[in-house]
């Protein structure tokens, strides 16, 4: 059998919403033993996202357990336990994960875990060797470390929001949690560097990742446009400065549309054949990009009149045969139903015990041909905790009846 990538490595997940989790699923996908800490006193708060599956197999509501956003977004093969770090006993059953651990993954704001004697130095002393991964929005110095930030937020002072929309309209979140996607491919890498040098020279790594600084690394030819000409970018909806037509428009079906962008003379000269050559294509105001640009206005009405009676499959097959991009812009349906994503097995369908069958998503956008993605459906809070605290820890069924009694694990 085909030895996982990351096979061997000992990871303690304790982050929750988005990206720290999103992190480590790089390395739990391709083959690490992956313990995640929860808590129900306070759980991640993406286990109370919409939509709802609305029932479990009984008919009765499920709280914790029925999210389908969490569901799909938590498909690493992992562990569960839940802790109640307000008992100091759950605080020494993480210290003994900690000792047995590799890499331990935190994504709370500045402060929460130094106030509990688990920062890096903290750990350091219980495993000498420990790489740990702490990540939040604006780093754990500075005048901002201590202010909470999420990927709503984030989107909008790493510049993000003020990139789209038009002109005469307010900014638009380009998504609610875009730095959520960005950052973790920063970190992930870290971790694997920091894996590396371990194994190199027997030495631990303290990371700390700023995902601001990771949302910003994608607008820097903005930034580098003001420090060198003063300029701003001045919103603009779906224009381009040096193409025409570039856009979306408009087409046959309920709220159907399509993209297109015409980048160069030959493209607007194929365009031209496939939407029949009309006289007014052929005027002298669009003979060449700088007078499509300039005229976008009026040509987009134009290019808007050929695509509203044409469904926006048939607009982009056209276009892309004839050399023209174009691409429709899908829906949920249309995504489920893509074959391409099929023929990638994108899909999989899992059974969750609350949840019934599901589809969930391939996690990482790239295939390596000696060994496959790992997927399964999302850990139940607390699902592992006897398993954890008797195989792993050690621990004897006494002990941990004792504990729970005690209310250790929530």
């Amino acid at each position: 059998m085909v030895k996982k990538p990351f096979e061997g490595v000992k990871v303690v997940q304790l982050c929750w919403a988005g990206v720290g989790v999103y992190i480590l699923n790089y390395l739990s996908h391709y083959g690490a033993t992956t313990i995640r800490v929860e808590t129900a006193t306070r759980p991640d708060p993406v286990r109370l996202f919409a939509p709802y599956a609305p029932t479990n197999k009984e008919g009765e509501p499920v709280g914790l357990e029925r999210s389908a956003f969490f569901s799909i977004t938590h498909t690493a093969p992992e562990y569960g336990i839940s802790l109640n770090f307000k008992q100091p006993e759950a605080i020494d059953i993480f210290k003994k994960l900690v000792a047995w651990a590799d890499v331990v993954g935190e994504g709370f704001p500045t402060g929460v875990m130094d106030k509990l004697g688990l920062d890096y130095e903290g750990l350091k002393e219980v495993n000498p060797e420990i790489i740990m991964m702490r990540t939040c929005g604006y780093g754990h110095t500075g005048p901002m470390a201590d202010q909470p930030g999420f990927g709503s937020i984030l989107t909008a002072v790493t510049m993000m929001d003020t990139i789209v929309g038009w002109p005469d309209r307010a900014p638009v979140p380009p998504s609610t949690y875009y730095t959520d996607q960005l950052s973790p491919m920063y970190a992930s890498l870290a971790i694997m560097a920091a894996l590396d040098y371990r194994r190199r020279t027997g030495k631990g790594q303290y990371i700390d990742h700023a995902q601001i600084e990771a949302g910003l690394n994608y607008m820097t030819p903005l930034i580098l446009d003001y420090q060198v000409n003063s300029r701003e970018l001045a919103l603009k909806g779906n224009k381009s400065d040096h193409a025409a037509p570039h856009g979306v428009y408009p087409c046959q079906g309920n709220d159907r549309w399509v993209a297109i962008a015409v980048m160069t003379d030959d493209e607007w000269q194929s365009f031209m054949q496939v939407i029949g050559s009309p006289d007014w294509a052929r005027d002298s105001r669009f003979a060449t990009a700088a007078g499509r640009v300039e005229n976008s206005d009026e040509l987009d009405r134009m290019v808007e009149a050929w695509t509203i009676n044409l469904p926006p499959e048939q607009v982009m097959t056209r276009l892309q045969e004839a050399g023209v991009g174009a691409g429709v812009v899908a829906d949920a349906r249309d995504l489920d139903k893509d074959p391409q994503l099929n023929h990638y097995n994108f899909y999989r369908e899992l059974d969750h015990p609350y949840m019934g069958k599901l589809r969930y998503y391939h996690p990482d956008p790239v295939k390596l041909s000696a060994v496959e993605t790992v997927v399964q459906r999302p850990v139940l809070l607390g699902e592992h905790t006897d398993y954890i605290c008797k195989e792993i820890l050690g621990m004897s069924p006494d002990e941990i009846d004792r504990l729970r009694q005690k209310g250790v694990f929530d």
